[in-house]
């Protein structure tokens, strides 16, 4: 195997690549999301310089349940994203990931930067609830509950469109052959072509349960803001370096 050919692989290992090359588009992609506010210090733990957390130290806790993705297949996630600030303009910061699927793993964490671990996560419509679990070696971490399509209308398709508009951004941490630090940015990305097909939103709770290797209640719940619902098509692109740490 010449150069030229090992540099056309998208991933490894080249005898069976984890992902092909991208963009990535995702069918039927649905979400449960669950705002609340959570402990200030907590958040502003979390959260990596230079970006900062908005002042109502909100916490976005998502299920997404992903059907039809090229490339990746069929699998569901579940994790943290903190809405902050960066320069006077809203992004998103995705703090912790957990899902069920090898390549998008990969993926994910190889190109973008995304914190993402294998687990146990499900998103499903138990008769009148829509529900949510996450299971971290067989232990529950996490349960979401929703109304379900309580309250809807096309108007809201619009303000789901433009919300998932926002740019988003992850940590990226890739070290060297000896170790030490090759990569640190902050890598943003915007999910473009999306197609809204259906929102919702409505009452929601969640309970988070302490696991040191799922630490999703060091974000503890403080106040219940709502819940969301919402399936749509989209494209994931590539991103670019938002803020680099080793400059």
């Amino acid at each position: 195997m010449n150069r030229e050919e090992i540099l056309k692989s998208p991933s490894m290992p080249l005898a069976s690549p984890s992902y092909p090359h991208g963009p990535y588009r995702f069918v039927n992609r649905e979400y449960f999301i669950v705002v609340y506010e959570s402990d200030p210090a907590a958040v502003r733990a979390a959260v990596p310089e230079p970006l900062e957390p908005v002042k109502e130290s909100l916490v976005y806790y998502e299920w997404i349940r992903m059907p039809d993705s090229s490339g990746f297949g069929d699998y569901t996630e579940s994790g943290v994203v903190i809405p902050c600030m960066y320069k006077g303009e809203h992004i998103n910061f995705t703090a912790q990931m957990y899902l069920d699927d090898e390549p998008p793993i990969a993926a994910g964490r190889e190109i973008w930067g995304f914190p993402k671990k294998h687990a146990e996560p499900k998103l499903e419509v138990a008769h009148d609830t829509l529900t949510g679990t996450l299971y971290y070696a067989g232990q529950l971490v996490a349960m979401g509950s929703m109304t379900y399509k309580y309250e809807g209308s096309t108007r809201k398709l619009e303000k789901t469109k433009t919300a998932m508009q926002t740019k988003q951004c992850n940590l990226k941490l890739i070290p060297d052959v000896d170790g030490k630090p090759k990569i640190a940015q902050l890598v943003q990305y915007q999910l473009i072509e999306i197609h809204v097909k259906g929102s919702w939103t409505g009452n929601a709770r969640l309970h988070l349960v302490p696991h040191v290797n799922a630490p999703v209640a060091d974000l503890p719940v403080k106040r219940i803001v709502g819940g969301r619902h919402y399936i749509a098509d989209l494209t994931l692109p590539f991103g670019t370096v938002l803020h680099d740490y080793l400059k």
